[in-house]
C-alpha cells in the first residue's frame, strides 16, 4: 500500500465508522422508501477519452449513443418497448435531439418512445436526471433514460456572437467569454495562487491514479464495442503527476489575469457518455429491477458571470437547505473540477473536508466532457457510496455564463 493511499484511508477512517444512529432526522426522512419515490436502477458510462488524441477522438456522438444504448439495454435486459421518455444531456454537437433520436433508433428502441435533448452547458447531464425525475414525480412517465454525452473533439465549443447592442452591457459580454478567463477572474477576485491550484490539482490527480490502479472505475464503466474494438477504461488519468511537474507547467492563458492556470490544474478536455435509468420503485419492483440509488431532488442558482466558477458555493447550500439537510450529512461530494481556481476557493468557502469531496478524484484529473459530467458524477458518487457502504451523495458544479447546480441521491445498494 502506497503512503499516500494510508493517508487517505486514515483521513476518511472517522467517515467510514460513521453510524446510522448518529444520522440526522432529515437523512433519516430521505432513507425512507415509498411507492412513489424515483429510484434508480442502472447507472453506467462509456469510458472516457482524450479530445484530439484519445480512444473516442474518431467516434461521433450518434455512434457513441447508440453503442452505449444498446450496450445497457442488453445489460439491465429491460424490454426498450416500456421506456416512457429518454433526456440526453449534450451542448455542442449539431441538430443535437435529431442525432439523439436517430442513435435511440438504431439501439432498438421503438419509435413509440419520445426523446428530448438538454443544454445547461457543464450541468446538462445533470438536468437530464432531473427531467426524466420530474416526469416520473409529475405522473408522466413510469420508466425513463437519462443521458449525458459530448465529443468536445469533433464539436469544440463554438465562439458565442453577441450583437452590439447586448455586447454593450458588461454582465452580458463576460457571460459569453472564454472558460478560461472565468478561471483567471476567479483566481484574480479571490487572490488564488497559482501554488494554491497545483495543490488541489495534485490531489485530484493522485485519487484518481490510485483508483484506477485499484479498479474502482470498472465499477462504472460499461465497455463498449466502437470499430471493432472493446473499450473499457478511461485514456484520460495521468499517473505519476508530481507537484515539481505541475510547477513546471506553463499558463496556458497568459493573456488574462494572473496567468495561473495550466494543463495540469485545469479540467480536461475529453469525450465520453453515461446512462441512468430511472423509475417509480414499484414499478422497479415490479420489473424485478435491482434498486441502487434514490433521487432526491436537486437546485439551480444564478452568479456573476465573470466568476462562473463559484457557482457550487450557492448551489450546495440551497440544496442543503431545500431537503433540511446539514453539510455534515453529506457523505460524498462530487464538485466539479473546471478549475482549480475555482476548485479551491469552492472547498475553502463551502468548509467541506477535503477527504470527502471527489475521493477517486475529479475533472482535472478525468477530463470534462460538458454534457456527460453532471451524469458521470451520479454514477461515480453512487458507486463510491456502495464501495463505502455509506448514504448520502451531493453532487454539483458551476455551469457556464454564470450558474451553479447540484443535487442530492440516496444510495440504497447497503449493505
Amino acid at each position: 500500500m502506497s503512503a499516500s493511499l494510508a493517508r487517505r484511508l486514515k483521513a476518511i477512517a472517522p467517515i467510514l465508522a460513521r453510524s446510522a444512529s448518529s444520522q440526522s432526522s432529515a437523512v433519516q426522512a430521505l432513507l425512507q422508501k415509498n411507492a412513489s419515490d424515483v429510484v434508480i436502477t442502472f447507472a453506467m458510462r462509456s469510458p472516457m477519452g482524450k479530445a484530439k488524441k484519445g480512444q473516442l477522438k474518431d467516434v461521433p456522438v450518434d455512434e457513441l449513443l447508440s453503442e452505449l444504448l444498446r450496450a445497457s439495454l442488453e445489460k439491465t435486459k429491460l424490454d426498450p418497448a416500456k421506456i416512457d421518455d429518454i433526456a440526453v444531456g449534450t451542448c455542442h454537437p449539431p441538430s443535437p435531439l435529431y442525432i439523439s433520436r436517430a442513435a435511440a433508433l438504431a439501439a432498438g428502441i421503438p419509435d413509440s418512445v419520445p426523446i428530448s435533448t438538454i443544454n445547461r452547458l457543464c450541468s446538462s447531464g445533470l438536468m437530464a436526471i432531473r427531467s426524466i425525475a420530474h416526469s416520473i414525480q409529475a405522473g408522466d412517465a413510469e420508466i425513463g433514460l437519462a443521458l449525458g454525452v459530448e465529443s468536445m473533439t469533433l464539436h469544440p465549443r463554438p465562439t458565442p456572437m453577441l450583437s452590439e447592442g447586448v455586447a454593450k452591457t458588461t454582465k452580458a459580454n463576460d457571460a459569453v467569454q472564454p472558460m478560461g478567463w472565468t478561471s483567471e477572474m476567479v483566481a484574480e477576485a479571490y487572490g488564488i495562487s497559482r501554488e494554491k491550484q497545483d495543490h488541489y490539482a495534485l490531489i485530484s490527480h493522485t485519487r484518481a491514479a490510485e483508483a484506477l490502479q485499484r479498479g474502482f472505475f470498472n465499477d462504472e464503466i460499461l465497455p463498449i464495442k466502437l470499430s471493432d474494438k472493446i473499450l473499457a477504461q478511461d485514456d484520460t488519468v495521468r499517473p505519476g503527476v508530481t507537484a515539481q511537474s505541475l510547477a513546471g507547467l506553463k499558463p496556458v492563458f497568459p493573456q488574462w489575469g494572473p496567468a495561473t492556470t495550466t494543463a495540469g490544474n485545469a479540467s480536461g478536455v475529453g469525450d465520453g457518455a453515461g446512462l441512468v435509468l430511472l423509475m417509480r420503485r414499484d414499478r422497479a419492483e415490479k420489473e424485478g429491477m435491482e434498486i441502487l440509488g434514490k433521487w432526491i431532488g436537486s437546485a439551480v442558482v444564478g452568479v456573476e458571470p465573470k466568476l462562473m466558477g463559484v457557482g457550487p458555493i450557492k448551489a450546495i447550500p440551497a440544496v442543503l437547505e431545500r431537503f433540511g439537510l446539514e453539510k455534515e450529512d453529506v457523505d460524498i461530494f462530487e464538485i466539479n473540477e473546471a478549475f482549480a481556481s475555482q476548485f479551491a476557493y469552492c472547498v475553502e468557502t463551502l468548509d467541506i473536508p477535503i477527504e470527502k469531496i471527489n475521493p477517486n478524484g475529479g475533472s482535472i484529473a478525468l477530463t470534462h466532457p460538458l454534457g456527460l459530467t453532471g451524469v458521470r458524477q451520479a454514477i461515480t458518487g453512487l458507486s463510491e457510496l456502495r464501495r463505502r457502504n455509506e448514504s448520502v451523495l451531493c453532487t454539483s458544479m458551476c455551469v457556464g455564463s454564470g450558474m451553479g447546480a447540484a443535487a442530492i441521491f440516496i444510495n440504497e445498494a447497503r449493505r
